[in-house]
Parts: structure tokens; sequence; C-alpha cells
């Protein structure tokens, strides 16, 4: 009976072609690690619905090459989430190689890259300054009364984005 139910379910899905979900890369300071965590809690609908696949640096294995990891996946992501914050700008490591990463490939029309504004900093004049940043109008995320409020608007920006790259 359930090699039936099976069959027939691969067969009414015969005629929808199977969409991947938009690969997301997220980019951060470890200093946000608590608000990266809040913001993943708000993209799990997108990915439950299978609009995204998201990775971050905390899914590296023991024993993996962990900046090999980090250039693979950014080097095959459609959608580079840039999580801006003083720390973020100060990280040699976020600012020198995933954030140049990311804007060649912006740059190059292989992917979008989104500036999200985590917490106060001079950021209008660096290199991403002049990408439309989330929330709205890049008002901080940490300035805000209600940060479901401000997550859940990253979450719709993140939405449009994945979407735009699927159709």
């Amino acid at each position: 009976l359930e090699m039936l139910e099976g069959a027939r379910e691969l067969i009414e899905k015969r005629g929808e072609p199977e969409v991947a979900p938009v690969t997301v890369f997220i980019s951060y300071s470890h200093s946000d690690a608590k608000m990266v965590s809040e913001l993943l809690k708000h993209l799990v609908p997108l990915k439950r619905l299978g609009l995204i696949d998201d990775w971050h640096d905390q899914e590296i294995k023991p024993g993996e090459e962990w900046e090999k990891k980090i250039t693979s996946k950014l080097s095959k992501s459609d959608l580079v989430l840039l999580l801006i914050s003083s720390d973020f700008i100060a990280s040699e490591y976020c600012y020198e190689k995933e954030l140049q990463k990311a804007l060649d490939r912006h740059a190059a029309k292989k992917a979008i890259v989104l500036p999200i504004i985590l917490r106060n900093c001079l950021w209008h004049e660096l290199p991403f300054g002049k990408l439309q940043a989330l929330p709205k109008a890049g008002k901080p995320i940490a300035t805000w009364d209600n940060m479901d409020e401000a997550m859940t608007e990253v979450a719709q920006g993140v939405r449009e984005a994945a979407k735009t790259l699927r159709s």
C-alpha cells in the first residue's frame, strides 16, 4: 500500500518541475552570533517552503579545512547575506575575504548580495553601501523596539530576493 501511494505521488508530481532552493551564504562576525541565531530562526519558514538552503560557518565539521569550505560555499551561493556591524567591518576575514568575493560575484551577476544592518556603524560609504540594505532604510536591527518585527522584515526581503532569483 505504501508503494502504491508513493507511485501515485510520483505520477502527480511529474507535471510539476522541481525547483531547487536558492543557496544562501551568511557572512557575519562571531561577535554577532546571538543576532545571527535569531535571524536563522526567522529564515526557517523560507527553508520549510523550499525557497532557500542557507549555510554559515558554524556548519563546518571538526577536521574540515574551514577556509576551503567557506570559499567553496561562497563561490556556489546564489544569495549572500552580509550581516553588518562594526565587528563585521573590523574583521579582516569578513571584510577582506568574504566581502570581496561576494561583491565580485554580485558584479558578475552570479549572486545577489544583501547587506543586513545588525548594529549601528559607519557603513554607507563602504563598498556595499551602494546596495539596498535590510531592514528598509538601513535601520539597524538592534535599534528596533521589537526585534521580531525587524527580523521578519529581513526575512521578507530575503524571500523577495529568493523569488527573484528563482524566476
